[in-house]
């Protein structure tokens, strides 16, 4: 570490330690998790090493928490259970394993992900839990396994069956990542995009340039299903389903068995996580009866950057349609 952000960093911490309400220490102890220095650094990465910038990120963040019962939500569960398979096989995302520095892998599957089995408010809530579970269950539990701080993890995203209609979903994909932008950032180390349809590549060219350069390394397109790239940092075990042949389209929730997909509730990490939240919601049922219904959050405004992005994005999708006659 140089020493401007060895500065900065003291700076931080020094700021924080002014915040003395018992709601913002309890919350920010949720996301720091023990480690003070790591996560200090990631906010002041995501606004260039400002301080006065990272400090008002933190104390906005903390906010966001407490009025929307953040550290609560890993104890309401999405019932019943029927609609919260409905969820999982429509907002495709899994953890398939661990690179060989113990970062978690999780897939996602951006161009099968049809968000359609439910409310916006459900699906926003169900992407909030997997990032406290995330966070609050599996870093930690990395981090003793491995003997040291692991706080991020590596995204990979296929975008197979990516279509036109991909343009309806840009309003929710915009919402979950803002809120990922302020309130979690800098969480993935790399995003590995594999299975690029001719569609991508298009968007990724006007989009690539109004992307941060530190946003800009952080993404690696890979040539086809990308197995041969992503076994140099993690074991075939680990592997997502949809990398492991070779023109297999595996983000289908109907491509492979329960244990395999990491996206179905079948599969081992969400039978955890759904397992892990009804629990918590039996220990707080006692002070707070459990109800049907999503977990309500405050949408954030994107932030002008993303909007900048998604308005080129919506532009370049529009031109698309236009070109092939408004055919998905």
């Amino acid at each position: 570490m140089g020493l401007v952000s060895q500065d900065a960093l003291n700076q931080l911490k020094a700021l924080m330690d002014q915040v003395k309400e018992e709601p913002l220490q309890r919350t920010f102890q949720n996301i720091h998790q023990g480690c003070v220095t790591e996560t200090l650094m990631r906010f002041l990465k995501a606004r260039e090493w400002n301080v006065t910038k990272a400090h008002k990120m933190i104390i906005d963040c903390l906010n966001w928490r407490v009025q929307n019962e953040i550290d609560n939500i890993l104890s309401k569960p999405i019932i019943p259970t029927d609609l919260y398979r409905g969820i999982r096989d429509s907002q495709l995302i899994g953890l398939s394993g661990y690179s060989r520095e113990g970062l978690p892998v999780f897939a996602i599957g951006v161009g099968l992900s049809t968000f359609d089995k439910a409310s916006v408010h459900y699906y926003v809530q169900s992407h909030i839990q997997i990032n406290e579970y995330r966070d609050r269950v599996i870093l930690p539990s990395a981090s003793k396994e491995h003997g040291k701080p692991i706080t991020t993890c590596v995204k990979v995203l296929d975008m197979t069956g990516l279509k036109l209609s991909a343009l309806n979903q840009i309003k929710l994909l915009t919402i979950i990542s803002s809120i990922d932008d302020l309130n979690y950032p800098e969480k993935t180390n790399t995003y590995y995009i594999v299975n690029a349809p001719y569609i991508f590549s298009a968007c990724w060219k006007v989009v690539k340039p109004l992307l941060q350069e530190r946003t800009r390394r952080k993404v690696q397109v890979l040539p086809g299903c990308g197995r041969d790239d992503l076994l140099k940092i993690m074991d075939d075990a680990s592997l997502p389903h949809f990398c492991r042949k070779e023109g297999r389209s595996g983000s289908s929730r109907h491509s492979v068995n329960g244990n395999e997909n990491c996206y179905s509730l079948d599969h081992p990490f969400h039978q955890k996580l759904y397992n892990h939240i009804k629990e918590q919601s039996r220990i707080h049922e006692a002070v707070e009866p459990i109800k049907q219904g999503s977990f309500h959050v405050d949408f954030p405004e994107p932030p002008a950057e993303k909007a900048e992005i998604v308005k080129t994005l919506e532009s370049e999708l529009h031109k698309f349609k236009i070109s092939n006659g408004n055919c998905d």
